[in-house]
């Protein structure tokens, strides 16, 4: 169904060398989420309209982590794509080492079916 087309990796960090930065507050401190990795994906929409999926690699997941998540679920992710001017975007943690193809898929596939159903209304 999905096929990555682009999967950046950069010795220092991906999300730095895209200018990627989200801010976000964990208590009264505000800081910077970089993203491990930005993967864009064909799934389904044509090769000129690719999903941006923010990939974060958790093991061990500490409270900030919580914050990062729900500020990308709650916030970034929703305004990037109201905004409509930078393309599709998606956030997908994954903590299971042994799940994560699994996981990758489910969420492309729940990206995709939130699309037919906006469609579906819209029409």
């Amino acid at each position: 169904m999905s096929k990555v087309t682009i999967y950046p990796r950069h010795p220092h960090h991906p999300a730095r060398c895209a200018g990627l930065e989200v801010p976000y507050r964990y208590g009264s401190e505000t800081r910077k989420y970089l993203p491990d990795f930005i993967v864009r994906v064909e799934d389904g929409h044509g090769e000129e309209d690719l999903l941006n999926l923010i990939v974060e690699i958790k093991g061990y997941r500490r409270e900030d982590a919580k914050e990062k998540k729900s500020t990308m679920d709650t916030y970034w992710v929703p305004g990037v794509n109201n905004l409509g001017t930078h393309g599709r975007w998606a956030f997908a943690e994954f903590t299971e080492v042994y799940q994560i193809e699994a996981d990758f898929e489910a969420k492309i596939r729940s990206e995709f079916d939130k699309m037919i159903e906006r469609f579906a209304y819209e029409n």
